[in-house]
């Protein structure tokens, strides 16, 4: 009966026209592309997404507390984190500062004189612009949660 079975199976998988074959991978493979055309977090997958920008994230600074006379000679801040991108800016305090991508893990910036009026904390973030990809179930870009600076 087992061989009259697979007999069977081999002869109707033989005469199975290719055209049948093509379409019963046709669907799933639309479904998929639907899929990630209509849903976020299909990311690199969605071909709409290719704009897209990965949200920074900040791991720690160079110094987590610098004096007031420090910031009067213009400190040079690293932050190290990653998914940092050629325009992710270092926000401080709420003001965005020029900053000098070293790698994906590291910026740096001079923090200016006249940001800094005396001693206590500044809040550090870093922001990465969106992309151009509207809303097409894209993430993009964001603001880094934030890191605290002490000036003493």
């Amino acid at each position: 009966m087992h061989q009259t079975f697979a007999k069977d199976l081999a002869s109707h998988s033989a005469e199975s026209q290719p055209s049948n074959q093509l379409l019963s991978l046709a669907w799933p493979l639309r479904a998929v592309l639907l899929a990630c055309l209509f849903l976020s977090g299909c990311g690199a997958l969605n071909p709409l997404c290719g704009s897209s920008r990965p949200a920074p994230v900040i791991g720690s600074l160079s110094a987590s507390t610098i004096t007031f006379g420090q910031v009067q000679q213009g400190f040079l801040l690293t932050v190290t984190g990653k998914e940092f991108v050629s325009s992710s800016v270092v926000i401080i305090n709420g003001t965005t500062l020029s900053t000098t991508v070293q790698s994906s893990q590291q910026l740096q910036v001079a923090i200016p004189t006249d940001l800094i009026s005396g001693p206590g904390t500044a809040s550090v973030t870093v922001n990465t612009p969106s992309g151009n990809s509207g809303y097409l179930g894209c993430s993009s870009g964001g603001t880094s949660s934030a890191l605290t600076l002490t000036i003493t």
